[in-house]
């Protein structure tokens, strides 16, 4: 079947008239200028430890608190409770042990109808994945879907790099076919944690953020994704590692919002007290422009 080409044209005009819809923000520019949410496919990636899951989780609480949205999360490197806690901790800016039991049980419950989470005690492949987040969107019609990582799915076959292809393809098909974003996490190759910055740098002997050809199986979770984040922390920095920075490698359609970040001047968001959140330049992203406290 061919594109309609009064279709083609309509789109056009309403880019040239500012009139298409663009991702959704959480309400603070300085993430918003770079990053929104969208229903496509994004990948992430970053070395070990450097905190990743937790702020995905936090950016999903943000985006999901705003805009209502609702999450589907495979995880299979955390516990369902742990996740559960972290947000639990990041709605309530205390740590659990400072939470009320009554207000822990009260949270769960109301969190639970917007953050599903799949059992990780059985192993999927991409396909047996896919095909339960399917069934389960017949019955609760989720916005987004976080697969959490790649690397611990299983792979039947003898080709990884077409397999991979594969799988990232129609996790991108996925997207589109149900309209939510998939975001998936991906860990970097170990080579990419000998890369050091060089001497003069502010960061001398610390490695440096993975691109997007480091990810684990290669540059093609770059090549197939809509949008592509890096996310980096100097963690053995002995005053930064406060700090998470968010590496806008690629946004597919910037019309939409969002574009990459400058190679050296990344989205830098401290760490709150107890990992309750995050700051920029000292502002609570919890809060929007309307809100903020």
């Amino acid at each position: 079947m061919l594109v309609n080409k009064d279709k083609l044209s309509d789109y056009l005009v309403k880019v040239k008239r500012g009139e298409i819809e663009e991702g959704l923000g959480i309400g603070v520019t300085e993430v918003d200028d770079y990053f929104r949410f969208k229903r496509g496919f994004t990948v992430i990636t970053g070395h070990a430890n450097v905190g990743k899951t937790h702020l995905v989780l936090y950016l999903m609480y943000l985006y999901g608190r705003k805009h209502k949205l609702k999450w589907l999360i495979y995880s299979s490197e955390n516990t369902s409770p742990s996740i559960m806690r972290k947000i639990i901790e990041f709605h309530t800016g205390l740590p659990l042990m400072s939470i009320p039991e009554k207000d822990i049980k009260l949270f769960t419950d109301s969190f639970s109808n917007r953050f599903k989470i799949i059992d990780t005690n059985k192993l999927y492949t991409y396909k047996e994945l896919l095909t339960e987040a399917k069934g389960i969107y017949k019955e609760w019609q989720f916005d987004g879907f976080l697969i959490d990582p790649y690397n611990s799915l299983i792979k039947k076959t003898n080709n990884a790099h077409e397999y991979d292809y594969q799988a990232t393809t129609e996790m991108r098909l996925f997207s589109k076919v149900f309209n939510v974003a998939i975001w998936l996490n991906t860990h970097a190759v170990t080579e990419a944690l000998r890369k050091k910055h060089p001497e003069g740098h502010n960061y001398a002997g610390h490695p440096i953020p993975p691109s997007m050809a480091d990810v684990e199986s290669g540059g093609k979770f770059g090549n197939r994704a809509d949008d592509f984040l890096t996310v980096h922390r100097y963690t053995q920095h002995k005053e930064d590692w406060v700090y998470t920075d968010i590496h806008v490698r690629k946004i597919k359609d910037v019309d939409t919002g969002g574009k990459p970040t400058t190679l050296d001047d990344p989205i830098r968001l401290r760490s709150m007290p107890n990992r309750t959140g995050f700051t920029i330049d000292s502002k609570n992203l919890k809060y929007d422009n309307t809100e903020r406290k």
